[in-house]
């Protein structure tokens, strides 16, 4: 835990004694191995308390099925990985509601989204500590800090809004007829009769590539009803209607361990693609998300995902005014 201690000792907190602090964070879905283990979370936790700063651990509803769909499930998923108050000795809940109908709009003026929607726990917590899992993604390349505020805090119509784009095609070849992305597809767009392959609804589709990620032969791509840089967009401009609300009172602080290639919403025990890096801690999302990819190498994400513009999310960020110009590094 020295590696995390040192980060923690050179932030600079824009905290307040008595303010409510929500950790956002992601405890990984139900059957996963590659979650962050939740040792880190109460450190934080405990460092917020000496502080004088009340913590509590939160994220929020999703729209796949699945240990995390709503609330109730969630919470339990959270307690099996040891998210839970008696650990952590904070409380834990979820930022959408038990329902996922907890939600506000936010305003938005960017060129997909006018507004956006999201978690009321944005409004209820005084400040908040983002702590991100480095790892890769199949349709934004890597996950880290701009993810776990634009996908995290999202409703669940909102991460609807960002995967719109994103729908499956099988390649019959890799096809083992296992059914596995029949069983996962949370609105029965994938049916199968017998012996045949699949067949997709994309009218029906989600689009959010749970099918696609829990293909064990890795015979479904995304195939893209846009331009495949537009979910990168969607993703920027959801991360920067949130930011411009809380960054006031925010910190983030983003893990470097365990880096596999795609999130922590699959199931099973992933092999990681890059060495333990540590902990980078920073005042804004795009500075903690280059950092890290400098820090791990942007080979290692071109590696696993060669054919996502996961830069666009740089560049576009940029081009909407969503960067940090005077990045603070010790405490004053």
């Amino acid at each position: 835990m020295s590696a995390l201690k040192a980060v923690l000792a050179e932030m600079c907190l824009p905290f307040s004694p008595g303010d409510v602090v929500g950790i956002k964070l992601h405890w990984g879905e139900r059957g996963n191995k590659n979650y962050l283990p939740p040792v880190y979370a109460k450190e934080i936790a405990n460092w917020l308390k000496i502080k004088k700063v009340k913590p509590f651990v939160f994220d929020n509803t999703v729209l796949y099925s699945g240990g995390r769909r709503d609330g109730r499930q969630s919470l339990s998923t959270a307690g099996q990985h040891n998210y839970c108050e008696e650990y952590l000795d904070c409380p834990v809940c979820i930022g959408d509601g038990l329902d996922g109908k907890d939600v506000a709009d936010l305003p938005a003026g960017y060129k997909h989204f006018e507004k956006v929607q999201v978690g009321k726990i944005i409004y209820q917590a005084d400040g908040f500590f983002i702590f991100s899992h480095f790892k890769g993604h199949m349709g934004t390349g890597f996950g880290a800090a701009i993810k776990n505020i634009s996908m995290g805090f999202a409703s669940r119509a909102q991460k609807q809004r960002m995967h719109a784009d994103a729908k499956p095609f099988l390649n019959k070849k890799k096809c083992i007829l296992c059914g596995e992305c029949v069983k996962v597809c949370p609105t029965g767009a994938a049916t199968m009769t017998g012996r045949e392959y699949p067949v997709y609804d994309l009218y029906k589709c989600l689009g959010c590539a749970q099918c696609i990620a829990m293909c064990p032969e890795t015979a479904l791509k995304i195939i893209w009803d846009t331009n495949a840089e537009v979910f990168q967009e969607k993703l920027v401009e959801t991360a920067a209607a949130v930011w411009n609300v809380i960054n006031q009172k925010t910190v983030l602080v983003t893990a470097l361990l365990n880096i596999v290639a795609d999130c922590d919403c699959l199931t099973g025990n992933h092999p990681v693609i890059s060495e333990d890096r540590g902990f980078i801690g920073a005042y804004h999302p795009v500075t903690a998300d280059q950092e890290a990819i400098t820090v791990v190498g942007e080979e290692i994400i071109e590696r696993a995902h060669p054919n996502i513009p996961w830069k666009r999310q740089f560049t576009y960020a940029r081009e909407i005014g969503f960067y940090f110009f005077n990045e603070k590094k010790n405490n004053n």
